[in-house]
C-alpha cells in the first residue's frame, strides 16, 4: 500500500498504477532483467551484476519491517549480519576470480588449483575463498604474504574495507545497545542511583535486597510504572483509548463499579497510576490521613487487626479500599483516617486513585457519587464506625443550610427587584424633574419678551 493524505491505500488496482509510473518500477525493472542470457557463458556471473540494483529495496525492506517488528534491535543486528556476510562472500567470489586470472595454484596466496588434494570440487575451492576473505575482512592478519602488485593492491583494499566495515559494525552495536538501554530506562527505573544512596547513607543490607528484588521483579514480569511518561506524547484521544484497551478490563472487575456508566469509567482510567508492592511491604497503616484509594489488579493483600499480626480478611483481584477516607460520609466516626492496616502478602499490582481526581470525577457524575457514598455506609455499619446521632445531625444541618440558602436567595432576589424598582422610580423621577423645568423656562420666556 502507500499513504494519500495519511490513510493507507490497500486498493490493488490504485497501487499497480502508482507503482508502474514510479522511478522504482524502473530500477526493479532493470535489476531482473535476464542479461546473462546474451552472453557467453564465461560472462556470466559479471552479466548478473544488475541484481545489485535491488539493493536499495532491500534496505527499504528492513527499514519498514523495523517499524512494525516487536523486537526491532534483534532485527537490525541481523540485517548487518547479513551484510556482512554478503561482504564477505563477495569478497571472497573477487579473490577466486583474481587468483583465476592470476592462474589457480601459480604461488601461496591465489587459490588453489584442482591438481592439490581436495580442491577438485568447486565446493572446497568457494570454502578456501570465503575462508581467506574473512581472514582478510577480519584483519586476523594470518594470510599468505602476497607475490604480484595485484594481489598486495588486493590485500590492501580488503584490509581498508575491513576498517570501514569494523568501524560501522562497532558503531551499530553500540547504536543497537544505547538504544535499548535508553528503551528500558523508559518503562524501567535504574536501580543503580537507589542501590548507591543506600550504600551512601549506610541503610541495611536486607532494606536494599528487598530494593533489588522490587527492581527486578518489575522487569520480570514486565510491569512498567513510568507508563505516563512513555505516552505522554500521545494526543488525549488517543492515550484514552490506549488507557481503556489495557487497564479497562481489570477496572470492570472491581465490584464498585459494576452498574456505573462507561463514561466514568473512561475518566476513572485516564487518572490511574499503577503501583506495584513487595512482600511484606505496607499500603496503608491504621490512622494514617487518607488520600488516594486503590484497586488490586494482581496478588493479595492482608488486612491486619490492631495488634498488626492477626488477618482480618484477605483482598484478592478485583477488590478495592481505601475510600471511605476519601469519601464525606455522615457520621463516620474515624474521619478522613485509615481504619485498618493493609500489608502486601506477596507481590501485588494495584491501581492508585488520588483524592483530587476522585472528587473531579464524582462532581462530573453525581449518580456514582451517590452510588460510592452508599456502598462506603454500608461498610462503616459493618464496621462499627458510623455514628446515627451524628449521621442524623449533619443531616438536619445540612438540610437547615440548604433551606437558609434557599431564603437567602429568595431575600437577594427580592432586594434584586426593589433595587430595580427604586432605580425605576428615579429615571422616571428624573424625567418629570426635566420636563417641568423646560415648562417653566418656557413661561418666563413669554414673561420678558415684547407685548
Amino acid at each position: 500500500g502507500f499513504l494519500e493524505d495519511g490513510i493507507l491505500v490497500r486498493d490493488v488496482t490504485r497501487t499497480r498504477r502508482r507503482y508502474l509510473r514510479s522511478s522504482s518500477f524502473t530500477w526493479d525493472a532493470v535489476a531482473v532483467l535476464p542479461i546473462e542470457l546474451l552472453c557467453p557463458p564465461g560472462a556470466v556471473p559479471v552479466a548478473r551484476a544488475n541484481r545489485c540494483l535491488r539493493a536499495p529495496r532491500l534496505l527499504e525492506a528492513f527499514e519498514r519491517q523495523e517499524t512494525r517488528a516487536s523486537h526491532p534491535n534483534a532485527l537490525r543486528l541481523a540485517a548487518l549480519l547479513l551484510c556482512l556476510l554478503a561482504a564477505i562472500h563477495w569478497h571472497g567470489c573477487l579473490y577466486f576470480a583474481l587468483s583465476a586470472r592470476l592462474g589457480l595454484g601459480s604461488d601461496g596466496w591465489v587459490c588453489p588449483n584442482a591438481s592439490r588434494p581436495g580442491f577438485a570440487r568447486p565446493l572446497r575451492r568457494y570454502l578456501h575463498s570465503l575462508y581467506f576473505s574473512t581472514l582478510v575482512l577480519a584483519t586476523v592478519g594470518d594470510t599468505p604474504e602476497p607475490q604480484r602488485e595485484e594481489e598486495f593492491l588486493f590485500v590492501t583494499a580488503g584490509f581498508l574495507l575491513a576498517v570501514l566495515g569494523f568501524a560501522t559494525l562497532t558503531g551499530t552495536i553500540a547504536s543497537v545497545i544505547a538504544n535499548t538501554g535508553a528503551a528500558d530506562a523508559t518503562f524501567y527505573p535504574d536501580p543503580q542511583p537507589v542501590l548507591r544512596y543506600l550504600r551512601a547513607q549506610g541503610v541495611a543490607p536486607g532494606l536494599a535486597r528487598r530494593v533489588s528484588r522490587w527492581h527486578r521483579h518489575l522487569r520480570a514480569q514486565q510491569k512498567p510504572p513510568a507508563e505516563g511518561a512513555a505516552l505522554g506524547h500521545l494526543p488525549g484521544g488517543l492515550q484514552a483509548e490506549l488507557a481503556a484497551d489495557v487497564h479497562l478490563p481489570s477496572l470492570r472487575r472491581v465490584g464498585l463499579f459494576g452498574g456505573w456508566e462507561p463514561g466514568v469509567l473512561r475518566q476513572l482510567v485516564l487518572r490511574l497510576r499503577p503501583q506495584v508492592f513487595g512482600p511484606g511491604e505496607f499500603v496503608c497503616r491504621r490512622g494514617d490521613v487518607g488520600r488516594e484509594m486503590y484497586f488490586v489488579r494482581e496478588g493479595r493483600l492482608a488486612v491486619l487487626a490492631e495488634d498488626g499480626r492477626t488477618r482480618l480478611a484477605i483482598l484478592g483481584e478485583g477488590l478495592y479500599f481505601g475510600e471511605i477516607s476519601l469519601i464525606d460520609i455522615k457520621g463516620n466516626t474515624s474521619g478522613n483516617r485509615r481504619t485498618a492496616d493493609i500489608v502486601s502478602i506477596g507481590y501485588s499490582d494495584l491501581f492508585c486513585l488520588s483524592k483530587e481526581d476522585l472528587a473531579e470525577v464524582l462532581a462530573e457524575f453525581p449518580r456514582a457519587h451517590d452510588a460510592m457514598a452508599a456502598k462506603g455506609r454500608q461498610l462503616l455499619l459493618r464496621m462499627g464506625k458510623l455514628d446515627a446521632g451524628a449521621e442524623a445531625a449533619a443531616v438536619a444541618v445540612e438540610e437547615r443550610a440548604r433551606v437558609l440558602e434557599a431564603a437567602l436567595e429568595g431575600l437577594r432576589t427580592r432586594a434584586a427587584r426593589l433595587l430595580a424598582q427604586l432605580e425605576s422610580g428615579a429615571f422616571k423621577m428624573g424625567l418629570r424633574l426635566e420636563c417641568l423645568e423646560r415648562r417653566l423656562r418656557r413661561r418666563h420666556g413669554r414673561g420678558v419678551g415684547p407685548g
